[in-house]
């Protein structure tokens, strides 16, 4: 099943196994790649061509776990761990995970044994969580053959596909021209802030999505960062990154790991977010759409453009202002 960009331009999820035309971002792109693939289509794809698998998994400030430590304890055969924190570019607030330069981009890929011809397929430890970020740096530097593993490493072993522990085996460095980064990807404050002062009637005001949990957006809960004020940009809809997935269950276990969901229901999603004028202007491609999450992470999931810094950078600065009026 194929979600064409005509039908679904502004969140480009697409659950296909099969190669297609889509193009997230607004350059050529000689190879593209299924935005999503499954267990069996890897396994397959491992097999057949020149394939690189990388586990980007991250886990939230609060969380006990570490994702190097976890990819030792398991992870796919042949996987390396692509560490979204240091693939990174600095920045003045001390964020992590900033879209990296081209440089640090292509010296990452040239570590991992990666060529423009690879196809690169990411994968996280909890379904859907930061893989699909990954995703988002690859295509905003026009690599164009890179997938998710749509379910991630749980749906990997529920399916019957074998792992491994320990370190990444040793691997030959490859040689990765200097890409351009498709600029318009990414907002930057002063570009959110200048939005916000649109009204959402204008036709050159984009739509920011906030991927956070409602209760972050509206104010009524705290935001996972000490001393973070919670609320939202202003004229921003809300647009939770969870309620564009479903839950699976590990058979004979209380786990669970997340799918994206079908393409009729994500429309609907959309829909129910931002309200049916302004759903089907994103359809037709005829409104730009920013997302925006905690730190820009699971925003990245739309590849779409992203306001980098997100809500952690957005409400860290004295001169923001903070919403937290909802209809």
């Amino acid at each position: 099943m194929i979600l064409s960009a005509s039908t679904f331009r502004s969140l480009a999820f697409v659950r296909t196994t099969r190669l297609h035309t889509f193009q997230p971002i607004s350059r050529s792109m000689s190879l593209v790649a299924p935005l999503l693939v499954t267990p069996k289509a890897l396994q397959d794809l491992r097999s057949a061509v020149n394939v690189n698998i990388l586990d980007a998994s991250w886990f939230m400030p609060n969380s006990t776990l570490n994702a190097s430590n976890e990819f030792t304890k398991r992870h796919i055969p042949g996987a390396h761990y692509l560490d979204l924190d240091e693939v990174a570019a600095s920045n003045e607030l001390g964020l992590k995970h900033m879209m990296p330069s081209a440089q640090t981009f292509s010296d990452a890929l040239e570590k991992f044994g990666i060529t423009p011809t690879s196809h690169v397929v990411l994968y996280d430890s909890q379904g859907i969580f930061s893989a699909p970020r990954a995703l988002f740096m690859f295509r905003s530097f026009g690599h164009g053959k890179s997938s998710v593993l749509d379910g991630g490493l749980p749906r990997w072993e529920v399916e019957g596909f074998p792992t491994e522990t320990g370190t990444a085996a040793e691997i030959s460095r490859s040689k990765y021209p200097v890409p351009s980064l498709a600029s318009e990807n990414i907002k930057s404050y002063k570009q959110v802030v200048s939005n916000a002062d649109k009204e959402l009637s204008d036709p050159l005001a984009e739509i920011v999505l906030d991927a956070r949990p409602h209760g972050r957006y509206a104010g009524t809960d705290p935001e996972p960062r000490p001393g973070l004020s919670s609320g939202h940009i202003p004229h921003s809809f809300s647009l939770p990154f969870n309620a564009l997935l479903q839950t699976n269950a590990v058979p004979n276990s209380d786990r669970t790991f997340t799918t994206f969901l079908p393409p009729s229901e994500l429309r609907r999603k959309l829909t129910n977010a931002v309200g049916n004028e302004y759903a089907q202007l994103i359809l037709e491609g005829k409104r730009s759409v920013t997302t925006t999450c905690g730190s820009g992470m699971t925003a990245g999931s739309t590849l779409v453009s992203l306001y980098d810094e997100s809500w952690t950078g957005y409400a860290s600065r004295p001169e923001s202002t903070i919403n937290k009026n909802v209809p």
